[in-house]
């Protein structure tokens, strides 16, 4: 799946807000959120009749997210996620085959079936994993951005996470250090509303304004 920037303008009879997608953008859009659609799908059913091992957390219904934020990165720009990993590695352009491969233990997958569903990464692709502890992806996904600005490139290192991982020291020590060292790092936190089988009513305060969490650090 390739990065395609978004377009400036908005047509005519479209809302202002809208991103200016022609509708050949639309379509690619819906082509790449189908597939990750149907790709949980099918790894739903793998789980459920034991061909996938370990856990298994799907992405079915963000979707969009992912789809939406990859097409207005650029070639080189790097991505980091948590565990519900599948459709960020399908954005990314990796190969279906080869995710499901790793999924089902083999060997043809991209971690040689060592990783599973939530390790597995592909430099090849500028995906930087899939991490099972929560919050852990964040001080990487720093890193990355570090590398960057250490380099003198002008590539952007997006860095995804939940609104349970949003509760985590970690996070803030890395919004301290984005903001210090000004680096080129996007941090999206995707509020599913669960933290596994926490709401985030119950974990988090103030939950309705989580885009909120990085102010103090001018985020």
């Amino acid at each position: 799946m390739a990065s395609r920037p978004a377009a400036a303008a908005h047509k005519k009879g479209r809302a202002a807000d809208t991103a200016g997608f022609t509708p050949a953008d639309e379509l690619a859009a819906y082509r790449d959120m189908l597939l990750i659609r149907r790709f949980e799908e099918k790894a739903g059913q793998l789980y459920g009749m034991g061909f996938i091992g370990g856990f298994c957390h799907l992405y079915i219904g963000q979707e969009a997210v992912v789809v939406g934020i990859q097409m207005t990165l650029k070639a080189g720009d790097q991505v980091v996620t948590s565990y519900r990993d599948h459709g960020h590695m399908l954005a990314c352009g990796m190969d279906p085959k080869g995710v499901m491969a790793e999924l089902t233990g083999r060997k043809g997958g991209y971690s040689k079936g060592k990783g599973g569903s939530m390790h597995m990464f592909s430099r090849e692709k500028n995906f930087y994993g899939g991490h099972g502890i929560v919050g852990a992806q964040v001080p990487l996904g720093v890193g990355l951005a570090f590398a960057n600005r250490y380099r003198g490139n002008d590539l952007v290192s997006v860095t995804y996470f939940g609104e349970g991982a949003a509760n985590q020291g970690q996070v803030y020590e890395s919004f301290n250090m984005a903001a210090l060292w000004k680096l080129p790092v996007i941090f999206v936190i995707e509020n599913n509303r669960y933290a596994m089988g926490t709401a985030v009513a119950r974990a988090a305060a103030k939950a309705e304004e989580l885009y909120n969490r990085g102010s103090v650090y001018g985020i």
